[in-house]
């Protein structure tokens, strides 16, 4: 009993909770920093296809859509950001990768090498024979 009392005393530092906030400080100064603070208060709060409105209770639901598709190609001025829902922005990237434009290699090292039926023929035809 007397171990666990002398460790509640030991971790009741009274500088850690200030160093705890001043941590969450930094590190929401830093994403306000990221491209998507800063589309977050260039545009309005609303999705750019559908037009469904977020407030802070559910902006989780809003991403930052890079129109070029390039995530490193963040202009201060928001040129190439859109806001979209989670359902708007998941469509636009499944219409970006079925129109062919998938940002992955095309290297021939990315294609399937196996065939899993290579040998089914020749196991019909001797179930037949």
């Amino acid at each position: 009993m007397s171990d666990i009392k002398s460790n509640k005393k030991k971790s009741s530092d009274p500088g850690k909770l200030d160093r705890v906030i001043a941590d969450a400080r930094r590190a929401a100064e830093e994403r306000d920093k990221g491209y998507r603070a800063q589309a977050l208060k260039l545009y309005p709060w609303i999705c750019g296809r559908c037009s469904r409105e977020f407030t802070r209770k559910n902006l989780n639901e809003l991403t930052v859509h890079h129109r070029d598709h390039n995530h490193d190609n963040n202009p201060s001025d928001g040129s190439n950001w859109e806001l979209l829902c989670l359902y708007c922005h998941d469509n636009e990237h499944s219409r970006y990768l079925e129109a062919g434009n998938s940002m992955a290699s095309d290297s021939k090292a990315d294609a399937a090498t196996q065939n899993p039926f290579a040998a089914l023929k020749s196991m019909m035809d001797k179930k037949d024979g």
